[in-house]
């Protein structure tokens, strides 16, 4: 069973946020988030941090202002996810705004697998380019960047993901990389396209490449910016706040691209009310599911899209092979229960599952399950051909996977074909006959660095909610805010009696529920039709039901005992 736990708030945080005119609930709030002045919520586009500030970025804008200047052919060689579609687009819709010849190339994960391998080099080879810029990968392409140096092809690595020992010999952006001091560590790939886009317009200026005409507008593609962000589950520190809430506000006015207002149109969503939600949970899965069944060649096909008429066919076709991936991983659940019963899950430390016939596109997805379920760091494989298996991790607060994976590679080197990914998020290869070895080795690994507390399920919330703070104009406020990865939105806990419920949908429970100051409040539980109890202990949201052009408050219960 969790155990639920009040976020602490510094009181000296508390008070200073009241003073700066922050009602004490939404004092509380921030102060237990790290906020500690108002500017930090404060989400105008002149709080971006400088470009000048992360390493290689105004290096990078000279490399491609040269390779502007003098046509030379630039190729995009983007990752298959909305974090790599949408950089892709972004670098091909801002490059050619600023005069370049450029286009994309994203590889088939079945055929080629992650990143500027020697073979996508083989297969950009045929594009001829001069100049090859990878979005959101590149970082550990070693090998890839040689290949590309054979024959003559330059490099700009674009990546926010963690270095390994050693770097390809290419100009590399990433504020990850050593030696970066950018505050921001956690901008996602687009986000770095983004800053070197900044950096390039700066030095395109200089060189007076504007002279007598406008200066393109970076901010028309910040909906591209926000979509990858959240899409990609990074941290939304305060910079990556400022791009995604001017990502929404451009969504929100209907100023999106074309692509993305498809992507709302099919999913059924109002952009006009545009919210992390929708990116995480509407648009992102049905621009990944591209790349997780066929390639991201139909995803980004939909962002370019010149007009809502051309983007909604593809995104009906995104929409639907969404659908697929749905019943692809309903039937990849069952099988792995089926596992799991055989393994002694309560005694162990970490998960490590692979069965050959499941869907290398759907893994990723299928850990992030059984890791929600288990609380347990967890990686889940498919075959890969050749005799290697490819698998996909998520890991649990006290477990950097990526890290753990390392440690793994060093003390049984050759164990790992190639690994990668985020403390979070990791994607890795073995050959099909070591997957014992590994699992027994990750499973040491994570004995030692992981205690038993780890593997309890901890959910954090705010406390209790004051009997004033029960109002719609409280969750409207609360709602406008950007919330996300590392800034969660707020959670309350409290004590209720269960006046009425009755299921709906099948799969939820409609409630109406008394709290301790007599207050009736609708509620929703939803993926539960379990009956409760007379009375609950409960961890909810505050929210807004609209119902019949009709706005009310409404709970969302998250856990309840």
């Amino acid at each position: 069973m969790p155990r639920i736990r009040i976020r602490h708030a510094p009181p000296e945080l508390e008070s200073a946020l009241q003073q700066h005119g922050f009602s004490p609930l939404e004092a509380r709030l921030y102060a237990a988030r790290g906020i500690r002045c108002h500017s930090e919520l404060e989400h105008e586009l002149t709080n971006l941090l400088s470009f000048s500030r992360l390493k290689n970025a105004e290096a990078a804008a000279k490399c491609l202002a040269d390779a502007i200047a003098r046509q030379a052919r630039i190729l995009i060689v983007g990752d298959y996810d909305a974090d790599g579609a949408t950089a892709t687009v972004l670098a091909m819709r801002g490059l050619a705004a600023f005069g370049a010849c450029v286009d994309f190339l994203v590889p088939n994960r079945f055929e080629y697998g992650y990143g500027l391998t020697p073979e996508i080099v083989e297969l950009a080879a045929t594009r001829k380019p001069d100049l090859i810029v990878t979005v959101d990968n590149g970082i550990a392409s070693i090998e890839g960047v040689q290949a590309a140096h054979a024959r003559g092809i330059e490099v700009l690595i674009t990546d926010h993901h963690l270095p390994g020992d050693e770097l390809p010999d290419a100009l590399i952006v990433n504020p990850n990389q050593p030696g970066c001091e950018f505050p921001s560590r956690s901008l996602a790939g687009v986000g770095v396209m983004f800053y070197v886009l900044m950096a390039l317009r700066a030095e395109l200026r200089q060189r007076g490449a504007f002279a007598g005409k406008a200066e393109p507008n970076l901010a028309q593609w910040l909906d591209l910016v926000a979509l990858g962000t959240v899409a990609d589950v990074v941290k939304l520190d305060a910079n990556n706040r400022i791009l995604v809430e001017q990502g929404l506000k451009r969504m929100r006015a209907g100023r999106a691209s074309p692509g993305i207002m498809a992507l709302f149109a099919v999913a059924g969503r109002q952009f006009a009310k545009a919210s992390c939600f929708d990116l995480g949970f509407t648009l992102g899965p049905r621009l990944n599911a591209a790349g997780r069944l066929d390639d991201m060649g139909l995803g980004i096909a939909c962002l370019l899209a010149d007009s809502e008429a051309a983007a909604l066919p593809l995104a009906h076709e995104l929409d639907q092979m969404n659908r697929e991936r749905r019943e692809i991983e309903a039937g990849m659940r069952e099988e792995a229960e089926g596992l799991l019963a055989g393994l002694s899950i309560e005694s162990d430390y970490s998960i490590c599952l692979y069965r050959a016939d499941w869907h290398q596109g759907v893994v990723g997805i299928l850990a992030s399950r059984v890791k929600d379920k288990f609380h347990r760091p967890t990686l889940v494989f498919a075959e890969g051909g050749e005799g290697l298996i490819k698998g996909s991790g998520r890991s649990i607060p006290g477990l950097h996977l990526r890290d753990a994976l390392d440690l793994v590679s060093k003390r049984q080197p050759g164990l790992i074909v190639r690994f990668g990914g985020h403390a979070a998020a990791a994607g890795l290869t073995l050959r099909e006959a070591d997957f014992p070895v590994f699992r027994a080795a990750f499973e040491a690994v994570c004995r030692e660095l992981m205690t038993e507390a780890h593997l309890d399920r901890i959910i954090e919330t705010d406390g209790e909610l004051p009997p004033d703070a029960f109002a719609l104009e409280v969750a409207e406020k609360l709602e406008k805010q950007v919330w996300g990865q590392d800034f969660p939105p707020p959670l309350f806990q409290g004590e209720f009696r269960v006046v009425e419920q009755r299921v709906v949908g099948a799969r939820h429970l409609k409630l109406k529920l008394a709290n301790a100051h007599g207050q009736v409040l609708d509620a929703m539980r939803f993926q539960s039709a379990e009956p409760l109890p007379a009375r609950i202990c409960a961890v909810y949201k505050i929210g807004v039901n609209e119902f019949r052009d009709e706005r009310i408050l409404q709970l969302q219960i998250e856990y309840c005992e």
